[in-house]
């Protein structure tokens, strides 16, 4: 296997985080994964319930005194399907939404093994076709609402954005899929590795058997849930892949890229040597700077 960076695998043994199984998952809800966030005055969040069957609770971050019509950025936290809330990406909205103008939104879709597919799916889509109707009251331009996710939330998102083309109500601009988690199959070398840092391949078997419930080893397994199964990518917006070296997505992710642009769907694919799933999380170190530093660059273009 792959060595990991030396900067981020030392900072890895301070991850509180081991296999999530059955018996292990309560324990790893209630632990605090992300440590306290200190909020800036300059964006403004609150949240909103979405109506439906279930609600749904989105949290809406916009720099406070920008008037107009923003670009959105609607995101999937991350967690395996199984783990997260939305609080998860305060941080960042907290950075975009002053750096770019934008208007970031959050959804906190229900987690497996709870409520398996298609209920998480279901509920990102709510959460996206009412900020998509909302837009004159929330202060978002239409044309500019793009999709984004981590880990299981990159699974949601490139799932999200099939759903949205195929039901064609929503135009989405851009897909931002970070370390995505597309393959139920786990038949890639790199799922199959042993030892992996941050989410083994035993708690990527536990997910996805969260995930899909019965649906779990049939050939039944639709798209929407699995993205790397979807046979057609034309017509989805851009994208951007990016995937640690040392991550058990990194294959399905390379495959996923290179076919989307088959697909003619333009694509930009990064993988990072050293680099363990997650490895955004790991700030200051060279391999995670390079790897934010991509993502902000690529969501700049976008926006702009």
């Amino acid at each position: 296997m792959l060595a990991l960076d030396p900067d981020v695998a030392a900072m890895v043994e301070m991850v509180p985080i081991g296999t999530i199984d059955d018996e292990t998952l309560a324990a790893i809800r209630d632990a605090d994964l992300t440590g306290p966030v200190e909020l800036s005055d300059s964006v403004e969040r609150g949240d909103h319930v979405v109506p439906g069957d279930p609600d749904v609770v989105v949290r809406v971050h916009r720099p406070v005194g920008v008037e107009g019509a923003l670009a959105c950025v609607y995101s999937m936290h991350g967690g395996g399907y199984v783990l997260g809330s939305y609080a998860m990406d305060d941080a960042r909205f907290d950075s975009w939404c002053q750096r770019y103008g934008i208007v970031g939104v959050s959804v906190e879709y229900r987690l497996a093994p709870e409520t398996p597919y298609p209920g998480p799916l279901e509920d990102a889509y709510s959460g996206l076709r009412w900020v998509y109707e909302n837009h004159q009251t929330l202060g978002v331009d239409p044309e500019r609402i793009g999709i984004a996710g981590v880990s299981a939330g990159g699974g949601l998102a490139a799932g999200l954005a099939l759903l949205a083309r195929d039901r064609a109500e929503v135009p989405l601009r851009f897909q931002l899929l970070e370390c995505p988690m597309l393959d139920d199959r786990q038949v890639t070398a790199s799922s199959r590795l042993d030892g992996l840092a941050i989410w083994t391949k035993e708690s990527n078997e536990f997910g996805w058997r969260s995930y899909l419930g019965k649906l779990y080893g049939t050939p039944d397994v639709p798209a929407y849930a699995a993205p790397a199964r979807a046979t057609d990518l034309r017509g989805l917006p851009p994208a951007y892949v990016c995937v640690g070296a040392v991550d058990g997505f990194r294959d399905e992710d390379v495959d996923y890229a290179t076919r989307l642009n088959q697909a003619d769907v333009p694509t930009e694919l990064h993988v990072y040597p050293g680099a363990p799933h997650g490895v955004g999380v790991f700030a200051g170190t060279a391999v995670a700077d390079r790897y934010n530093q991509g993502i902000e660059e690529w969501l700049a273009r976008q926006l702009s």
